[in-house]
């Protein structure tokens, strides 16, 4: 199965921005469609952005107008830069495909008022 690497959370202020990144250790991205996820304590997985192999997008209506997703085929990385960040942002954030995830070991954003 393709592994994958989350990075680039950190310890923010609100209306602070970070960019997380997933790198796959396989070529993905031309045949999957890839999502963002994240869980916070006592919540449910929260799948908050999405992209497809023909580069559709998807956001949920808590992240849309503030986050972006994006890949690079050529880097094999998928990344989601996160702008005007708030407190119910906080959570650990996983990259999985949409189909047949595997979860990785995330990377933590905390978003501090």
């Amino acid at each position: 199965q393709v592994q994958l690497v989350e990075s680039g959370g950190g310890l923010v202020q609100t209306g602070g921005s970070l960019r997380l990144s997933c790198a796959a250790s396989g070529s993905i991205f031309n045949i999957n469609a890839m999502g963002w996820y994240r869980q916070a304590p006592g919540k449910e997985r929260e799948l908050v952005a999405a992209i497809s192999a023909g580069a559709t997008t998807y956001y949920a209506d808590s992240v849309k107008g503030r986050f972006t997703i994006s890949r690079d085929n050529a880097k094999n990385t998928l990344y989601l830069q996160m702008n005007s960040l708030k407190p119910e942002d906080t959570a650990m954030y996983y990259c999985a495909a949409l189909i047949n995830p595997s979860w990785g070991q995330g990377t933590q954003v905390t978003v501090s008022s």
